[in-house]
């Protein structure tokens, strides 16, 4: 029925204008405008939707995650580029916000809306 659809996930943010300035010149990715929402056009082919909701309340989970080879490196690019790691109580996590504990290695920040994204360790 929909195994063939190019599927698409999204999430909200109160300020279009200062998520268009993050994703595109913070974390450097394509983004696109059209009807008030953003596209964001990842590597593979895969988007996201950002769209615009006045009572925007942030979202308590990571609704985006960016696997990548060297997770130090982009913690440290990243953070150059003025991005703020999260610091999470009970997690093991070095100086850079870095979680060194089960699974993967992985790091925390929120976009200006504060929904939560992550950088992950892709082996």
């Amino acid at each position: 029925m929909i195994g063939d659809s190019p599927a698409f996930s999204g999430f909200s943010s109160n300020d279009i204008a200062k998520a268009k300035e993050f994703f595109a010149k913070k974390l450097g990715l394509e983004v696109t405008e059209d009807h008030g929402m953003l596209t964001l056009h990842l590597a593979g082919g895969g988007k996201v939707i950002v769209y615009p909701k006045p009572n925007h309340e942030p979202a308590t989970f990571t609704v985006l995650n960016f696997p990548v080879k060297d997770i130090e490196g982009t913690v440290d690019s990243l953070a150059k580029a003025g991005v703020q790691f999260e610091r999470y109580e009970g997690m093991d996590q070095d100086s850079r916000g870095i979680s060194r504990g089960e699974g993967p290695r992985i790091a925390w920040f929120k976009d200006p809306a504060g929904n939560i994204l992550s950088v992950i360790q892709d082996s």
